[in-house]
């Protein structure tokens, strides 16, 4: 299903509407903007959804805060929050009862899934409400090592942990290649980006065996472009999630890699005391591994300065570049212009 086809969008936040556990509703906010009509959360009625999530953006100009889902533009609830665990929140069951029983679509991304609730089914079969559990797949193929066309370039973003920015880096690479006029997709391998992009497989639910060759599938299925952004999902190092990692690098084999990284952040995120190795470790290792299956360098790195002021997010940035020799941007504060030249140069070689 492509989630695409929802232009009247309600984001369901409610009682979670802080910018670390709504992530999935900001995102959608910066990138589907137009097909947001209303977020839902009975904390905040009255107030607009860009106060409430701390968004300062045109995007979120007139979208109201809502306590009901009773409005009459709304063909499709998504779940706008990622917590801890994945659990849908007790406290919103009687929301998702009345979009149900209104008939309206609800999606969620969560690892909990709307349709392991008998009732919420039933429900949804008498008043023809889709249940749409985007993590809920059964891929079940290996990878064949195939050889992709080597007229689309691949790059994907890789890092030195979880939730850095990497699916925003893509999208913002993307967005700066289509302003230039390049042919540039991106295929989403988690929740919020698959309701962003409105298809992709969600790389963390698939078994594990499978991991390398839904990757490999993904990017087949998208390699009709000139440039493929390809989205990263945790770290190589990171001591639960790096068989995710792995196998989504060798299944897709990208050309060309944008290391991804939080000045600040020194410990694994969910294992506190757990630090994360030097960056230079972990760049190093990325290409190692990425070349196992195909030739591939890095070709820039894309800094998440959240937690800098400009002076320091500026020194940061110089201090990388300095170190590392790769094009450095924080495609929030500066935008992605100079990964876009990166992602540019690197076509033209392959093109050479």
């Amino acid at each position: 299903m492509d989630l695409r086809k929802y232009q009247r969008i309600a984001l369901l936040t409610d009682g979670f509407s802080t910018p670390f556990l709504a992530k999935t509703a900001i995102n959608l906010l910066r990138y589907r903007g137009d097909n947001v009509v209303a977020l839902i959360d009975r904390d905040h009625t009255g107030s607009d959804a860009g106060t409430v999530l701390g968004i300062d953006s045109p995007v979120c100009d007139g979208i109201p805060v809502l306590g009901t889902i009773d409005h009459h533009d709304i063909d499709a609830v998504f779940v706008g929050i990622a917590p801890p665990g994945g659990k849908l929140p007790p406290r919103w069951d009687d929301l998702i009862d009345a979009a149900i029983d209104r008939g309206i679509d609800v999606v969620s991304g969560l690892h909990e899934f709307l349709c392991n609730r008998p009732e919420w089914v039933d429900a949804a079969e008498r008043s023809g409400s889709r249940l749409i559990d985007v993590r809920k797949n059964d891929f079940r193929s290996v990878a064949s090592c195939a050889a992709f066309d080597r007229n689309c370039l691949r790059i994907h973003a890789i890092g030195n942990d979880c939730s850095l920015g990497k699916m925003v880096t893509c999208l913002e690479i993307q967005n700066g290649l289509q302003r230039r006029g390049v042919d540039a997709g991106f295929a989403a391998t988690g929740q919020t980006g698959i309701m962003i992009a409105g298809t992709g497989i969600p790389i963390d639910c698939v078994v594990a065996d499978f991991v390398n060759g839904a990757a490999e599938r993904l990017t087949l299925d998208h390699q009709n472009h000139d440039v493929l952004l390809i989205e990263g999902q945790g770290s190589l190092s990171h001591p639960m999630f790096s068989a995710v990692t792995l196998g989504l690098l060798h299944g897709c084999a990208p050309d060309g890699l944008v290391f991804c990284y939080q000045p600040g952040r020194d410990f694994v995120k969910g294992l506190d005391g757990v630090a994360i190795p030097p960056l230079r470790t972990l760049i190093n290792l990325s290409v190692a591994m990425a070349n196992l299956r195909h030739p591939c360098r890095i070709i820039g790195i894309a800094a998440n300065t959240s937690l800098l002021s400009d002076a320091e997010a500026e020194s940061e940035m110089q201090r990388a570049y300095e170190e590392f020799g790769f094009p450095v941007c924080d495609v929030y504060r500066n935008g992605p212009e100079v990964l876009v030249d990166a992602v540019i140069r690197l076509k033209q070689e392959q093109q050479a």
